[in-house]
């Protein structure tokens, strides 16, 4: 039964780089923020993290992930992301015994204020508008058995631009599997930000104007608001594998394969390995958006150290990568964690 149930996923995994249309649908969904990678060692590994996901970070990629974890966890991000903007991501995890475990999320993605600029005046007005976009999110997570895990995400999602404002609410869902197979693989797969779609609204929208000159009474102060059209958020289907190429009381070799198929672009492939030396030192490579048409980059690596020898078995983990975007500036991610 296992097995079946393993070659129909790797149909699905490997079968998903055949492209199904021939138009890309890049630039069609809004808040463009929800497909920024979290977490280093993600980001490290090419992304290839939806059957990895065994800390904080899992709250991004898959939330069952987040069932198997015995303490308490917290997690801080921080990359200068494309365009000199900054990108964040704190979470922390609060495993509850056998009622399961629950997360709390928060992203956000912001730049400095620029100046209003004109026809009139385009070396501005004198006046300064802000842009910022933020996600909120509250998770939970189960062990339906000791190879079977699920978790959901509510989250609540805003951008903001100068005076104007969209929000949507929408659901992240996720399963694990650990098999028998292949020095027990396990087989991920997550489905992200399914819910409403976000039209911006706010006074900019609101102007004033006259109905119809011929009209006796018109004014030149008729109120009227623009109609804005609404925009579905990015949403995309992940699946994937992991399993320890090799694995000794020393050292590890993960490997892990993804792919993802996403409502606003072709399907593509991520790729990544890792090498762990006692859990404390590890190296990390990866590619991400392969077979992906018209994809900036892809190329990313990075490390990361651990130490657990702290009272009460606390730890700390830091973790780098670097992410090549192509013809867009290159990425440095850096993420601390803490348990306890």
């Amino acid at each position: 039964m296992q097995k079946r149930f393993l070659i129909i996923v790797l149909i699905i995994v490997f079968g998903s780089q055949v492209q199904a249309q021939n138009v890309s649908k890049a630039g069609t969904s809004a808040a463009p923020f929800l497909n920024i990678p979290v977490g280093a060692r993600a980001v490290g590994m090419g992304g290839a993290y939806v059957s990895v996901v065994n800390d904080a970070t899992a709250l991004y990629w898959n939330a069952s992930g987040i069932a198997a974890l015995q303490k308490r966890e917290v997690v801080f991000i921080h990359s200068k992301w494309l365009a000199e903007t900054s990108f964040d991501f704190a979470a922390v995890i609060l495993p509850l015994g056998r009622y399961g475990t629950i997360g709390l999320s928060i992203t956000s993605l912001s730049m400095d204020d620029m100046k209003v600029r004109t026809e009139d005046k385009p070396e501005g007005t004198g006046e300064y508008f802000s842009a910022g976009d933020i996600t909120a999110g509250l998770s939970y997570a189960y062990k339906l058995t000791d190879r079977f895990a699920i978790g959901f995400t509510g989250k609540y999602i805003q951008q903001t631009i100068w005076h104007m404002k969209a929000s949507a609410m929408a659901v992240d869902m996720g399963t694990t599997f650990r098999t028998d197979l292949l020095n027990g693989m396990i087989i991920g797969a997550s489905i992200s930000n399914f819910g409403t779609s976000m039209r911006l609204a706010g006074r900019d929208t609101r102007q004033f104007n006259r109905v119809d000159e011929t009209i006796q009474g018109s004014n030149e102060r008729i109120p009227m608001n623009i109609e804005m059209d609404s925009w579905d958020l990015p949403l995309f289907l992940q699946i994937g594998v992991s399993t320890n190429a090799f694995k000794t009381d020393e050292a590890r070799c993960t490997v892990a394969l993804d792919a993802i198929h996403p409502n606003n672009n072709h399907e593509s492939l991520n790729a990544g390995i890792e090498l762990a030396y006692k859990e404390r030192f590890l190296l990390r490579s990866g590619y991400r958006a392969l077979f992906l048409k018209e994809a900036e980059g892809g190329l990313s690596y990075g490390f990361g150290m651990k130490t657990d020898m702290l009272p009460n078995r606390s730890f700390v983990k830091f973790d780098y990568a670097f992410l090549d975007m192509g013809r867009l500036e290159e990425v440095h991610l850096f993420s601390i964690s803490v348990g306890f």
